[in-house]
């Protein structure tokens, strides 16, 4: 079978030519750079975005520093040889103070329940004096190395 020659055919042709034509020397001329000032780039930066950089090095200097223990000071709650006991204090505690950590040990035959790491001992003064009510039987202030946690204004998060 013998196809019929038209005319459009070959203005489409030359509209196709042309658009790869066009399009190679767009390419080529968007990947060439002038520079009119020494050879030298410039940059145009918001000066927020160093302070930025600045307040961020702080908190991962910090979060590093977290790592190694510091000197501060635990509460101590509970020293018993039940562990059940020892379990539902430490779970009576996170219910009703979420925003401080606790910590069980063990130290043969007795289980430590702690809580909380704080800088001063003025603080964990405050939270002994709630304490005292939940639990009357010796809740003591204990000098213990502590985890560094940056403020909330420090990390810059709300």
């Amino acid at each position: 079978m013998i196809s019929e020659y038209k005319p459009g055919d070959k203005k489409m042709k030359q509209l196709f030519f042309l658009l790869i034509l066009f399009t190679g020397v767009a390419g080529s001329y968007a990947q060439t750079v002038t520079d009119t000032l020494n050879n030298g780039v410039i940059i145009i930066k918001d000066a927020r975005y160093d302070l930025l950089v600045n307040k961020k090095a702080e908190i991962n200097k910090k979060a590093a520093d977290s790592k190694k223990p510091t000197k501060g000071f635990r509460i101590q709650v509970l020293n018993t040889t039940d562990r059940t006991q020892a379990l539902n204090a430490k779970s009576k505690l996170l219910s009703l103070y979420p925003e401080h950590k606790t910590y069980l040990m063990y130290q043969a035959p007795y289980f430590k329940l702690r809580i909380g790491n704080f800088e001063e001992k003025k603080d964990a003064d405050d939270l002994k004096k709630e304490l005292n009510r939940l639990f009357p039987t010796g809740v003591f202030v204990i000098p213990s190395e502590i985890e560094f946690k940056p403020d909330k204004e420090e990390t810059g998060k709300q």
